[in-house]
């Protein structure tokens, strides 16, 4: 039997899935990221920005103070340095409009690298940016227009008073300035790079757990994919082996069954539940010659002979082969015994051995015939002339009369020895088995009709023909009920009938009679085997003669005080043509 089941397909939906949501949120991650390092730039800038703007406001208020206090050693300069002092404080810077350094402390960058101080002027605001030194240092940078007087009266003495503190000796030098501030960025640096990190460290373990569950999935997958490859293999390995027209038996190292077929099932009349687990010593109740030996030493063996009695009683002819079973690493895991029925052999072998019976008895009754038949033919002759005598006695007429019965009985009897040992070829024609089986039933109605036999015609509604030769058929139907009719007691009843099969039609002649035994079974189709005072022992076995002229086959189901049913299965078409 050819398998072939269609590959499951697998598709990578959930794999996809899993790549997507964790796409998203990576995305997600790397937004928030974003998001949160501008706000922290921009509120980084907004609080340098707040405080540059109170460091300049109060180096403002401190250089007015100074001045109008006029302390001893309190110069711009001197201001600028002691401002300069905080941690927090990169540079201070103060030039004029024309990019002259007025003032100077810490560790101011280039001029040119400064905001210019033509934007700062012109600017109604501060100026802010940040940027990086030559040196590496983050700094960011306010620049704005230093007025320390614009809080105070505009008066020419102060203007003149605010020069000479500064230190500006020509009094045509332009008056406006321009203060930078330059504060460290360093803190801010720090924890926004922590922040990354710590995003970095997400994004990481975000990888991998996207890496495990995309690798999970694929474990899964593959699992599955072999789930899959497993369950299409047991099916089309259970269905190879009980496909098998031959019995299958798999037991592990403890002898217990493990497997069975449906076959070797139906041989031992059990289901699996019954017989897994147990040994065959339990399944075959170790009946002598049931279990061949080989068996029970645990040895491999070929064709070795098997009789089982079924629960119905039933024996069962087997045929066994065992052989080992190993893993791949050679360990011995069981065996397993295959079981062929011998059932239909068997039934060969004894229709074969019938048939050479039946040819050598042929022969010898065919010789037997021709000198028995010739002397018979004179004894009647005799006997009739005696019976025709008048000047006998009535015994005498009696038992020419007798005698003139028995020639006859012997000459049938001898006419049925030559039928069976030079069969007739079949003359094919197209019978109407409705039409014969009715006939038939006509000839033997009178003697039913005595003995209170019913007979049943059970037949189709349309008529069915077959192949075959007529008169032969008229006499395998007129024995077979013939035989049925001695068999049954009064008021029995006698069924014949007739079905339509797949290329072939079936007759029965079915009766409520004695049956026969096991034994009387066997020998039924033997030559003169009969258990019958009167029969002659040639009526089965000319039926079965005609059922193989016709290549067909004869089927008895008997059982002692249960009747018989004798089944007769003929070729519809072509098979017969082909013979004749």
């Amino acid at each position: 039997m050819s398998y072939k089941k269609r590959p499951k397909r697998h598709y990578p939906l959930p794999a996809l899935g899993f790549i997507l949501a964790c796409l998203l949120l990576a995305g997600a991650l790397a937004f928030v990221t974003w998001n949160n390092l501008d706000r922290e730039e921009r509120m980084m800038a907004k609080f340098l920005f707040s405080e540059s703007q109170t460091l300049i406001r109060a180096f403002e208020a401190g250089a007015r103070t100074s001045m109008m206090m006029e302390s001893p050693g309190g110069t711009l300069a001197t201001l600028v340095e002691e401002t300069a002092r905080e941690k927090t404080v990169a540079y201070i810077l103060i030039l004029d409009e024309t990019g002259k350094v007025i003032a100077a402390a810490g560790n101011p960058p280039e001029i040119k690298e400064l905001i210019p101080t033509s934007e700062a002027l012109q600017s109604q605001a501060p100026l802010s940016r940040s940027h990086q030194m030559k040196s590496g240092e983050a700094i960011f940078e306010v620049a704005e227009l230093f007025s320390p007087l614009n809080s105070m009266p505009k008066q020419m003495g102060m203007m003149s008073r605010w020069r000479n503190w500064c230190g500006i000796q020509d009094q045509n030098e332009p008056a406006r300035q321009v203060i930078y501030l330059g504060l460290y960025t360093t803190d801010f640096d720090t924890a926004r790079n922590e922040d990354i990190k710590q995003s970095v460290i997400l994004l990481g373990i975000l990888f991998l757990l996207g890496s495990g569950g995309l690798y999970g999935l694929f474990l899964a997958q593959k699992s599955q994919v072999a789930k899959t490859a497993l369950e299409n293999m047991e099916l089309y390995t259970n269905n190879v082996i009980n496909s098998m027209p031959a019995g299958l038996i798999s037991i592990d190292n403890e002898r217990k069954i493990v497997s069975v077929n449906r076959n070797a099932q139906e041989y031992f009349g059990c289901n699996l539940a019954d017989m897994q687990g147990k040994t065959l010593e339990q399944l075959t109740g170790l009946r002598a010659g049931l279990l061949p030996s080989s068996q029970l030493a645990g040895k491999e063996f070929v064709d070795q002979s098997m009789e089982y009695q079924r629960p119905d009683g039933e024996t069962i002819p087997l045929k066994v082969s065992a052989s080992h079973l190993h893993d791949r690493d050679g360990h011995l895991r069981g065996m397993v015994f295959i079981l062929r029925d011998q059932r239909e052999i068997r039934a060969m072998e004894e229709a074969l051995e019938r048939s050479r019976r039946h040819a050598a008895l042929g022969r010898m009754a065919a010789g037997i015939a021709h000198e028995i038949r010739n002397p018979l033919g004179t004894l009647r002759g005799f006997a009739q002339y005696f019976s025709t005598c008048n000047n006998q006695d009535e015994k005498a007429r009696e038992y020419a009369d007798l005698m003139v019965g028995e020639v006859d009985r012997l000459n049938r009897t001898v006419s049925a020895l030559l039928q069976f040992s030079r069969p007739r070829e079949p003359d094919m024609a197209e019978v109407d088995l409705c039409a014969l089986s009715q006939r038939a039933l006509t000839f033997i109605q009178a003697d039913a009709d005595s003995q209170g036999v019913r007979l049943k015609l059970n037949l189709p509604n349309a008529n069915i023909k077959v192949s075959a030769d007529p008169d032969l058929m008229q006499q395998l139907l007129l024995n077979l009920l013939q035989n049925s009719l001695a068999a049954t007691p009064d008021k029995g009843e006698i069924e014949l009938g007739i079905k339509q099969l797949s290329g072939a039609i079936q007759l029965w002649v079915l009766d409520s009679g004695k049956g026969l035994s096991v034994e009387d079974q066997a020998k039924m189709f033997d030559p003169f085997f009969t258990t019958r005072k009167d029969g002659t022992g040639l009526g089965l076995v000319m039926v079965q003669q005609i059922v193989e002229q016709h290549n067909g086959r004869i089927d008895v189901e008997t059982e002692q005080d249960r009747g018989t049913c004798i089944r007769v299965t003929l070729p519809q078409k072509g098979d017969n043509d082909e013979q004749s």
